[in-house]
């Protein structure tokens, strides 16, 4: 893995709705602490029930999140994300494993931050983490709001 380059932070302001708070300086002051990655399609991002304890930010492709049913070796898709969206921020929030599994449907460009370098950032610049905590949660607040409404609709 690389560390994020300025040209990166470009586009994860631009690209990604967890970072419209930032503005550019914002970025280059925490960028050191991001990591992109690269995974082929077909790859597992996470294993549901395992540590995980890094948060995705997609850039490009799309990663399908599965949720294991009460039925044994049975799945069902809760969603599927593309460019922009974050993905395992649960984990990175609450320490706890990952509620779902995680597989590149396409090869995928990804930002990713680990829970170790999201808690120096929080302590380095405590304003710009809450910064992205808002993004994140905006977003994980947007998701929930919609599984609502899909429950609400089956019955």
């Amino acid at each position: 893995m690389k560390s994020v380059t300025p040209a990166v932070c470009v586009r994860m302001k631009n690209e990604l709705s967890s970072f419209r708070f930032f503005t550019e300086e914002d970025l280059t002051k925490i960028g050191g602490y991001f990591e992109c990655a690269q995974a082929s399609a077909g790859d597992v991002l996470w294993q549901e029930g395992e540590p995980s304890g890094c948060v995705f930010f997609i850039m490009t492709g799309r990663v399908e999140i599965k949720k294991q049913t009460e039925f044994k070796g049975k799945e069902v898709v809760v969603g599927v994300y593309s460019q922009g969206a974050i993905a395992g921020e649960l984990s990175i929030l609450d320490g706890r494993p990952a509620a779902t599994s995680a597989k590149a449907l396409e090869d995928v460009s990804l930002v990713l931050l680990r829970k170790e370098k999201f808690d120096e950032l929080i302590e380095a610049h405590p304003t710009l983490g809450v910064q992205l905590l808002k993004g994140m949660l905006l977003t994980t607040a947007t998701r929930l709001r919609k599984s609502y409404d899909r429950l609400a609709a089956i019955f």
